[in-house]
């Protein structure tokens, strides 16, 4: 029973140190302050240029479902359908891909391709030199063969096409 529990314990310690949990907490705390940078952008910035058109607060927008939409008494009177929160936030959801993709996503692309191309001809380049040593050591062999002459006999590995 104890080495059962030792053995997800050590489990559970593997897990644990494994480099892709500690990359995706990295992942969760960079996206959580970026989350802030991204909210700041549209309330400081987003919501003002739509504010041009109308109201400031895009979050503000709404529209009545089924009237009469105003609070009585602490408490709403109809169905209020706030569709500019949902606005705001697909806009706050759209500005963050964008800028994950643009910053992130699109620079490892290219560093990747990159590396891939470099690997690849490098790669070639052994391959040429491999060819190029095994051309040379046949011509090696067939210059010792040719200096034997043909009297030595042709044993295992000594005619030229072998």
């Amino acid at each position: 029973m104890s080495d059962k529990k030792e053995s997800v314990l050590g489990g559970f310690k593997a897990f644990l140190m494994r480099g892709n949990v500690i990359d995706l907490a990295v992942a969760v705390v960079i996206g959580a302050a970026f989350t802030n940078i991204v909210n700041s952008v549209v309330k400081g910035v987003i919501n003002p240029l739509v504010g041009a058109f109308g109201t400031k607060n895009l979050e503000s927008y709404k529209s009545c479902l089924k009237a009469p939409c105003r609070v009585v008494n602490g408490e709403m009177q109809g169905i209020e359908i706030q569709w500019g929160l949902v606005l705001s936030s697909v806009l706050s959801f759209l500005i963050t891909a964008a800028v994950v993709y643009f910053l992130m996503v699109l620079p490892m692309a290219r560093i990747l391709a990159k590396r891939a191309a470099h690997d690849k001809a490098r790669e070639g380049v052994q391959e040429t030199l491999e060819v190029s040593e095994l051309e040379v050591l046949k011509e090696i062999r067939d210059h010792l063969v040719a200096q034997r002459g043909p009297s030595s006999g042709a044993g295992a590995g000594t005619h030229p096409t072998s």
